[in-house]
């Protein structure tokens, strides 16, 4: 490549990388108000700009309890088409409790269960989950909850989350930014079941219809309430226990607004659902149909006509709770319930503190390294000390490009990247200085200095590189986010050490080379 190229490259690479660097140095409010402030710029971790810290743990005996109830419905299946006798199934802490003829049950549960250890008392069985299947419940819990929990918080904008295992049953949350740790906290504690029950019959209140029940409510059916916004019950109803159809099946869930201009939440089923939800509404007509989530009535219509794949859900709404409550259903329930553990919220003022240590630590670090090459290689130094700022330079411009998350550890990665780059340049120096000794012309000692100093620095930033890629694949959070800053530095260091450096050198000692001093 001829010198004028190198120095079009170094202008255009310069400008655009400043272009997008620039707005990293603004608040975010004050960005896109200029046509130079229009790029997104870095989005600052945790550590930097505050925001909340969670540490959630699985529920272990919810765990235990729901894999206990796919149990039951594995033995009711079991026992209704063998024709044995199954005279009460019920879950009781972390035991499930068969009742009936007990040699045919037991022989279901040795030929169909394999996860449960079986013992007899007072002419039933009690079933226990295996110890190392209670551990694994728990484990697939946590994975599940992980993904839920990352598509509703994706969902909610939250830009560089981190959302990540923390040892068994633990999951670990930080949002960077967050204003509102309470409205956050209900995203992500939240089940939302989403379930949809015929109405067996109704009454202004839970007192009048048990009044209506004598012999009390059925095993299989409950009551559930509609309340108003201020938590008062205004209706109840008497549904089956078991649901028509559930959330699992919703292929989309999305607020929107009716007529009227009131939010409502839209939904969509998958294909087996369309399919249910279309015999049953085609089959009940002129019959209400209760859409609960969480437990509590949201609306209970009246079937009109066939419903295929698509419906909508009205209720006292407002906009946010019509979003949060989409979102939820579009995520996915959270397979089991979480416990927060612990919870910190890491004020901006801390993040403003440490970006001025690290700035501060950053500038004295480079000036150190500015004031040292400037004196001990003379005018050459100074040529470092340019391909140094651009190396930065590019390093901030690449980030924001990549939109990656500056944290504390990446200002270190910064730090350690100006290192890096002075190193190759040391190299590079020391190389031209021992070609001069030889007796080589300074056009030669240059040459030389530069093409045989390549692979040498190019090794030595590849193994690097790659130990910084496994940090970025693997790590989380600061472990991460240092990866993303070395990585990005290294990329810089070998443009301005081998393109930067080597068109100053050009430039200067081109024409008159016996003027070289280094």
């Amino acid at each position: 490549m001829t010198l004028r190229n190198r120095w079009i490259l170094i202008g255009v690479v310069t400008v655009m990388m400043t272009y997008l660097a620039l707005p990293s140095f603004f608040p975010e409010k004050e960005r896109g108000k200029h046509w130079w402030l229009r790029s997104e710029g870095m989005t600052l971790g945790l550590d930097l700009q505050g925001g909340v810290h969670w540490l959630l743990r699985v529920d272990e005996k919810a765990a235990v309890q729901r894999e206990l109830e796919k149990v039951q419905a594995t033995i009711t299946d079991a026992a209704t088409e063998a024709k044995v006798s199954l005279a009460g199934a019920e879950v009781k802490g972390d035991a499930l409790i068969l009742k009936g003829d007990v040699p045919g049950l037991r022989k279901i549960v040795d030929e169909n269960v394999r996860i449960v250890d079986v013992d007899e008392s007072d002419g039933a069985l009690v079933l226990k989950l295996q110890a190392r299947y209670v551990r694994d419940a728990i484990d697939r819990g946590a994975a599940t909850a992980v993904e839920v929990l990352r598509k509703r918080i994706d969902e909610k904008g939250v830009r560089e989350p981190v959302i990540a295992p923390q040892g068994h049953g633990r999951i670990l949350v930080q949002m960077p930014g967050v204003q509102d740790p309470a409205e956050a906290r209900g995203l992500i504690e939240k089940t939302t079941f989403l379930e949809f029950k015929q109405v067996l019959d109704a009454a202004p209140n839970q007192a009048l219809l048990e009044a209506k029940l004598p012999s009390g409510v059925p095993e299989d059916q409950q009551i559930v309430l509609s309340e108003t916004r201020a938590g008062k019950e205004s209706e109840a109803l008497l549904v089956p226990k078991k649901a028509v159809l559930k959330g699992d099946m919703l292929e989309d869930a999305r607020m929107e607004f009716d007529r009227r201009n009131r939010p409502i939440i839209t939904f969509q089923w998958n294909s087996e659902g369309a399919r249910v939800f279309r015999d049953f509404t085609g089959a009940n007509i002129g019959h209400r149909l209760a859409a609960i989530i969480d437990g509590k009535v949201v609306t209970a219509p009246v079937i009109q006509s066939k419903i295929g794949r698509r419906g909508e859900i009205t209720g006292d709404f407002t906009r946010d709770e019509a979003n949060n409550t989409a979102i939820q259903l579009r995520s996915g329930a959270l397979p089991i319930p979480l416990v927060l553990e612990e919870e910190r919220a890491i004020g901006p003022s801390l993040g403003a503190d440490s970006i001025r240590d690290g700035i501060h630590a950053s500038l004295l670090g480079a000036g150190l390294v500015f004031l040292f090459m400037a004196v001990y290689y003379s005018l050459t130094g100074l040529f470092v000390d340019l391909a140094l700022i651009v190396n930065v330079v590019i390093l901030l411009g690449l980030m924001s490009a990549f939109k990656a998350t500056m944290t504390l550890p990446g200002i270190a990665g910064v730090v350690l990247t100006v290192g890096m780059a002075v190193d190759s340049n040391v190299i590079i120096c020391e190389r031209i200085r021992e070609e001069l000794r030889l007796g080589k012309t300074p056009r030669a000692a240059i040459q030389v200095g530069y093409t045989r100093s390549f692979w040498t620095i190019f090794d030595s930033h590849v193994t690097a590189l790659l130990s910084s890629v496994i940090l970025v694949m693997i790590g989380r959070g600061p472990v991460q986010g240092f990866g993303v800053t070395l990585t990005i530095g290294l990329v810089a260091s070998m443009f301005t050490s081998l393109v930067v450096t080597r068109a100053l050198t050009d430039t200067v000692y081109g024409p008159n080379p016996e003027r070289l001093r280094i």
